[in-house]
């Protein structure tokens, strides 16, 4: 049985009720050069049976990842997770549910975003947080965009230390907008901004100054003079920071940040291959109506009671229509939810063990790194999860000998321009023994 809602029939009654001879004359806008001729070079179907063994052979030349030790970070972590998490997201409630446009059929939906907007806002110290956006990326994008609306200005400043692929989506983003971006070195020992070079920019055209926090390299960065020079400046201070870092580090509310972004993988998301994520974006009360995305908010009905609604929604489809600063039209509702019961069970002092223990192991890596093998880290600022290892070694073949051994080793930056550099991350699920093994490998490979 073909899987095709309609017959030959009923094709041809459509086709002669829009005055057409054929399927092709739909399409007769395209131009021919652009129309497929013929079939698809696709190999013939098949049943379900062969369907499932085909795909189950795929499947078995995978390395079973949840069987390996990892020690690669770079934007995606292995990060323990409560099994309450996949438990209450994989309820049909939740699973199933489709955009809250009907506030009277979708509370316990819409209560389960507000509810994660409430602990973003807390984590980040700022007054209000969005619904989730795609992921920390485009969130980062958006952001600059938000900053260059909100100030009429047109030059974004980003780190060099910002993550490549970050600064690559935000390239992508401005390069057809009316927007300048310039980029902030940052100092070769240390491995964070040089604030000096702030003093070469032109203040009054700045829209925002962005800040990863830790950045790129895993390093933490003095804010506080990035903060004064660009607010003295009149423009805006966007951070990007890493949440499981805010357990123990300052919040960006403390810093005095406009706009917060993040990507929200770690809180309770799996690594699931790179995808699917959530960005978290962040902002005060005033410029919450510049924030992309939607926004719930708590009211009450007719009897007092207490309710949920879709408050704001500054997408082009509504209420902002041709003059909406963003299209983002959805948010990632079920990554969220899993992020709300993370934070939820952990708790302010779980969440902040967490913290610690990265901070901990990391600190224990690098220093059995430095005693046992002859790598060296390649900067001096201090680290929270991870940090650039260097040598002189082929670090994709250090990883392919380590993954024969079960471990997943530091991300090689050779394609960033760092050909002699790894780097390596180290969350609370990693043991002491699974680290004094890393470096017992490490040690025999350079």
């Amino acid at each position: 049985m073909r899987y095709i809602p309609m017959t030959d029939q009923d094709r041809e009654a459509m086709l002669a009720s829009m005055g057409l001879s054929s399927t092709e004359e739909l399409f007769a806008d395209i131009p021919e050069h652009l129309r497929t001729a013929g079939g698809l070079d696709l190999p013939p179907a098949l049943s379900e049976a062969e369907l499932i063994r085909h795909m189950k052979a795929l499947a078995s030349k995978n390395t079973n990842l949840e069987d390996t030790i990892s020690f690669m970070g770079g934007g995606a972590y292995d990060h323990l997770i409560p099994a309450i998490v996949k438990h209450l997201i994989s309820r049909g409630e939740f699973l199933t549910a489709y955009t809250p446009y009907q506030a009277e059929i979708s509370q316990g939906v819409l209560q389960s975003i507000f509810e994660y907007q409430t602990l973003i806002a807390e984590l980040t110290g700022m007054e209000a947080a969005n619904a989730s956006m795609y992921d920390g990326a485009t969130a980062l994008a958006e952001a600059a965009l938000m900053a260059c609306n909100a100030t009429r200005r047109n030059v974004v400043v980003l780190p060099d230390n910002l993550h490549p692929e970050w600064q690559e989506v935000c390239e992508l983003y401005l390069k057809n907008q009316d927007v300048e971006i310039k980029y902030l070195p940052y100092l070769e020992g240390a491995g964070t901004i040089d604030h000096e070079a702030l003093q070469s920019l032109d203040e009054k055209s700045i829209a925002c100054v962005v800040v990863q926090q830790p950045n790129f390299f895993g390093l933490v960065e003095d804010v506080d003079p990035i903060s004064e020079f660009v607010h003295s400046a009149g423009g805006l201070l966007v951070m990007a920071v890493d949440p499981i870092s805010l357990g123990l580090l300052k919040s960006p509310g403390e810093y005095g940040a406009d706009i917060v972004v993040g990507d929200g993988q770690s809180l309770g998301n799996t690594m699931s291959f790179g995808g699917p994520s959530l960005g978290f974006f962040a902002t005060t009360g005033k410029l919450v109506r510049r924030m992309p995305g939607r926004i719930v908010g708590e009211t009450v009905d007719a009897d007092g009671r207490r309710g949920f609604v879709l408050t704001l929604q500054t997408r082009e489809q509504h209420i902002r229509r041709e003059k909406a600063t963003s299209n983002i039209c959805s948010n990632q509702a079920l990554n969220a939810l899993a992020a709300a019961i993370y934070l939820s069970v952990l708790g302010k002092e779980g969440f902040k063990e967490v913290a610690y223990h990265c901070l901990q192991k990391t600190a224990y890596l690098r220093r059995r790194l430095s005693e046992a093998t002859p790598f060296k880290e390649k900067f001096t600022a201090p680290a929270f999860r991870e940090f650039v290892v260097t040598g002189p070694v082929d670090w994709e073949a250090v990883n392919e000998a380590l993954l024969k051994d079960g471990f997943l080793g530091g991300l090689p930056l050779k394609r960033f321009g760092m050909a002699d550099a790894a780097l390596f991350a180290v969350t609370e699920a990693r043991t002491k023994d699974e680290i004094d093994r890393l470096v017992e490998l490490l040690g025999g490979m350079s």
